[in-house]
């Protein structure tokens, strides 16, 4: 699992566990467990379109089709999963907002 160990993961939980504290835990788990679920979701939604596009696809070039099919899918699947991330959780949608304000400083001052 990434080259992590036992003690490493435990490391890391006990500094999720004082950041966030143990209130907030179970909101973030499930927060987390949704998106996981959706992002499966999505790619057996994706694969399932890719596979019937690629199905019913008769153009002359199909690796240029391919690419631009896999380039939409893709786009489609980061849309899709920014919005669950967002929706779901806890603090995304604040530092989103920020982000978004900065960013309008920065166009005005630029």
């Amino acid at each position: 699992m990434f080259g992590l160990g036992v003690p490493e993961i435990l490391i890391i939980l006990l500094i999720v566990l004082l950041i966030f504290g143990a209130k907030r835990l179970p909101s973030i788990g499930a927060g987390l467990g949704k998106t996981v679920k959706e992002v499966r979701d999505i790619k057996k939604e994706l694969s399932g379109n890719k596979k019937s596009a690629k199905a019913a696809d008769t153009a002359e070039d199909p690796a240029s089709e391919d690419k631009s099919i896999e380039d939409k899918l893709s786009q489609s699947l980061q849309d899709k999963l920014t919005d669950k991330v967002i929706e779901q959780v806890p603090g995304i949608r604040q530092a989103k907002k920020i982000k978004d304000k900065a960013d309008k400083i920065k166009r005005i001052i630029s």
